[in-house]
C-alpha cells in the first residue's frame, strides 16, 4: 500500500486523485488545494490581485470566457459533459462539471480544502528507499504550527496559468496608460471607448482580443507570428510585434506605430514550484522543467512526478493518460528505463523540437504532436487510447477556427462513434 500526496485540485489533480481512489487495494491518497473548492484556474474571481488568504490569484479565467475546445473532445474520457450543453461551454459549466466528476468519483473526502503546501522534501529511509516529506498548513487555523505528513509518493499538480510571463520591452516604463497581463483581465468594459493593444497570439491573445474588442474603440493584436488568416471585427487588427515604446506612442517591428490606451500582455506563464526544495533537484531554465521523462516522471526520483506541463493540447484527456501513467510506474506495472535512457530521451524529445524551429521555451509545447503522445503512453503503460473521434474532431475545429475565430464558437458538435463525428 502506498500513501501518495496530490498537489491542487483542479482537473489535474482530480484526474490523479480520480484513479488513486479507484485502487483501494494499491494506494491511499491525499490531496491538498489552497482554496476551498475544486476546480483550480476553472474558478472565476473578480478579484485581480490577492485572494482571501492572502496569496496571488490563481485563476486566469474572465467574466465572458467560453471553450476555445468543444465539450465533446475535451472532457476526460470516462466522465462526458451534460449533452444539453453547447459545445463550447463557459468557465461556469466547466467548473459546474469539475464539481460533478469530483462527486461523481467521491473524491471530495480526499482532499484537504484551505490547505496550503509549504515544504516537499525527499528523504532516505534506510527501509523503504526514497520518502516524501510533506509540510502544510491551514488557512483555516494559522495559529496552529505547520503540520508534516510522510509519503511514498508525490504528484505534483499546481497548473501553470497562475504566474505571468511579461516581456522586456523598452520604453514600457514610459508608458502612461493601463497595463495589465491577460491573467488579470476580468471584462472588456474596463476598456470602453479606448484603443487597446493586445501583445500575443496565441489562443489566450486571440479570444481576448476578441473580448476586448466588444466595448474599446480599436483592439490591435500585436505579434511576430504569420498573420492570421481569420476575419476580424471591424474595430480589430493586426500588426507586428511590439519594438519599443515612447510615453503612449507603441512602435511595431515593421516601423508603424500607434498610440494606445492599454496594454494587455497575452505573452504566457512561468512554471512555479515554490514549495519543492533544493534537494528535489527540479531544474527550470528558459520555460524548460528538467529532468521529466515523457514530461511527466523526475528521472531521478520516479516518485515524484507532474501531471498537466505540456502546452497546446487537449488537456483533460491528457491528465487522465498522464495519470493512468504515474500509477503505472508507481505499482511498478511498468518497467521503467535506465536513469541514462530516460535523459537520453528527454534530449532526443528536445532536440527535434529545436530542429523543428521551436524555441528553448517551447520544450513541453506538443500541439498535433500530442496525439502520438498519448498513444504512446497508453501503449507503454497499457491502457485503452483516445478514440480517433476526438482527434478528428480537434482538427476540423482547429481548422474552422483558423479562418472564422468570430463564429467558430457557434457551432455544435457530436461525437457519433469512435471515429465519426458530425455537426449539429
Amino acid at each position: 500500500m502506498k500513501r501518495v500526496a496530490v498537489i491542487g485540485a483542479g482537473a489535474a489533480g482530480l484526474a490523479a486523485l480520480r484513479h488513486l481512489v479507484a485502487r483501494p487495494n494499491s494506494f491511499t491518497a491525499v490531496a491538498f488545494e489552497q482554496a476551498s473548492v475544486v476546480g483550480g484556474t476553472w474558478v472565476y474571481t473578480h478579484k485581480t490581485e490577492m485572494d482571501d488568504n492572502g496569496l496571488p490569484i490563481h485563476s486566469s479565467m474572465y467574466k465572458n470566457l467560453r471553450t476555445n475546445l468543444p465539450k465533446e473532445v475535451m472532457a476526460f474520457p470516462d466522465h462526458p459533459f451534460q449533452k444539453d450543453w453547447p459545445s463550447f461551454v463557459t468557465h461556469k459549466q466547466v467548473r459546474e462539471y469539475l464539481e460533478d466528476y469530483t462527486d461523481h468519483y467521491r473524491l471530495r473526502d480526499h482532499i484537504k480544502f484551505n490547505t496550503h503546501v509549504k515544504l516537499v522534501k525527499p528523504y532516505v529511509s534506510k527501509t523503504a528507499g526514497v520518502k516524501w516529506k510533506v509540510s502544510f498548513g491551514s488557512f483555516l487555523e494559522p495559529e496552529q504550527s505547520v503540520e508534516v505528513e510522510t509519503f511514498d509518493a508525490v504528484i505534483v499538480c499546481n497548473g501553470h496559468f497562475s504566474v505571468p510571463l511579461i516581456p522586456t520591452i523598452p520604453g514600457i516604463e514610459t508608458f502612461k496608460g493601463y497595463v495589465i497581463h491577460s491573467h488579470s483581465y476580468k471584462e472588456p468594459e474596463e476598456f470602453k471607448d479606448q484603443v487597446v493593444c493586445c501583445l500575443g497570439a496565441g489562443a489566450s491573445g486571440q479570444d481576448l482580443s476578441l473580448d476586448v474588442a466588444t466595448a474599446a474603440r480599436e483592439v490591435i493584436l500585436s505579434h511576430n507570428r504569420t498573420p492570421l488568416q481569420s476575419t476580424f471585427p471591424k474595430n480589430a487588427r493586426q500588426a507586428a510585434g511590439i519594438k519599443k515604446i515612447i510615453g503612449n506612442r507603441v512602435y511595431f517591428e515593421n516601423g508603424e506605430h500607434c498610440d494606445v490606451d492599454s496594454l494587455i500582455f497575452c505573452t504566457g506563464y512561468h512554471y512555479t514550484f515554490p514549495f519543492l526544495h533544493p534537494d528535489c533537484h527540479l531544474h527550470i531554465k528558459d520555460g524548460r522543467v528538467t529532468p521529466l521523462y515523457k514530461h511527466i516522471i523526475h528521472t531521478r526520483f520516479p516518485t515524484l512526478s507532474f501531471i498537466g506541463l505540456c502546452k497546446m493540447i487537449c488537456p483533460f484527456p491528457q491528465f487522465h493518460f498522464q495519470a493512468l501513467f504515474v500509477l503505472a510506474v508507481l505499482d511498478s506495472s511498468l518497467k521503467m528505463p535506465s536513469i541514462h535512457d530516460m535523459e537520453l530521451d528527454i534530449e532526443r524529445d528536445y532536440e527535434s523540437k529545436l530542429r523543428n524551429g521551436l524555441p528553448a521555451r517551447k520544450a513541453h509545447t506538443l500541439g498535433t504532436l500530442q496525439w502520438e503522445y498519448n498513444d504512446q503512453l497508453a501503449q507503454m503503460a497499457g491502457f485503452v487510447p483516445l478514440p480517433t473521434a476526438v482527434q478528428n474532431l480537434y482538427d476540423m475545429v482547429h481548422k474552422t477556427r483558423v479562418h472564422d475565430l468570430v463564429n467558430y464558437k457557434n457551432k455544435n458538435w457530436e461525437i457519433t462513434s469512435a471515429n465519426t463525428y458530425r455537426q449539429l
